[in-house]
């Protein structure tokens, strides 16, 4: 039940995007307009809604600014959002997943196509890596929140997947079908997760060495700082080393 979780170090990298808050907040404000339109504007009947409002508030953006992004959905003047998934492999060919919501299809495909050029790497087709990665669904509770066995026990009782924990918190795994009813269960027990999502993870993961890492860590950085895209996954590893000088 119990594993390691070996792409958290990518997974999680969000240095610089971190620090532009402004960027950040747009991105989060989309997902929580785009949840809101698909669905209800009620987070508690909107899974994806609560989602995406719980990212926003882990990155301390303002009430306000959560309320005016499910309000815009309500609008009709609101910009219309199309859902995209690039797929393709960077260098040393890794694959890499990426996520957009983008109201510009033809300026997202060039963009996003040269990242992958220009690192080395090329965009494929739909379908062509994510057959190496695992639709699921994530929650994530801070390390302080119940002890191992206790966060085990409960995962297992809610129908959890697998159950990682570490000094960085314990993300428990379960299924696209089941990931719903799995967080609603811990959040009776343990409160709101700092992340409830449903992400793409690789089932496999590469070593590459620094030289290769340091590109893909760079692509890494050039397609999340891009306005459209919302999420990028990959499928490698990197030195801790390499991690800290790139800031990561």
């Amino acid at each position: 039940m119990a594993g390691h979780s070996q792409f958290k170090n990518i997974m999680h990298r969000k240095g610089r995007q971190d620090a532009q808050k402004s960027k950040l907040f747009g991105k989060l404000a989309r997902e929580i307009t785009v949840a809101a339109k698909l669905g209800t504007p009620d987070p508690n009947m909107n899974p994806r809604l609560r989602a995406a409002i719980i990212a926003a508030r882990q990155e301390n953006m303002p009430k306000d600014n959560i309320e005016r992004a499910v309000k815009k959905a309500l609008g009709s003047d609101g910009e219309n959002y199309d859902e995209i998934r690039y797929e393709g492999y960077g260098p040393g060919g890794v694959a890499v997943i990426v996520e957009a919501l983008t109201d510009n299809r033809n300026r997202a495909a060039s963009d996003i196509r040269s990242f992958f050029t220009k690192s080395g790497g090329n965009l494929g087709e739909t379908g062509s890596v994510s057959f190496m990665f695992d639709r699921t669904g994530i929650i994530e509770y801070d390390r302080g929140v119940a002890s191992d066995d206790a966060v085990l026990d409960a995962a297992i009782e809610a129908g959890a997947d697998d159950v990682v924990s570490s000094e960085g918190g314990h993300e428990i795994y379960a299924s696209t079908e089941g990931y719903r009813d799995v967080a609603k269960a811990l959040e009776v027990k343990f409160g709101e997760p700092r992340k409830a999502a449903l992400i793409w993870k690789p089932q496999n993961t590469i070593a590459v060495d620094d030289e290769t890492g340091e590109k893909l860590l760079k692509l890494m950085d050039l397609l999340n700082e891009h306005d459209d895209v919302q999420h990028v996954y990959a499928n490698f590893e990197v030195s801790d080393a390499l991690m800290a000088k790139m800031g990561g």
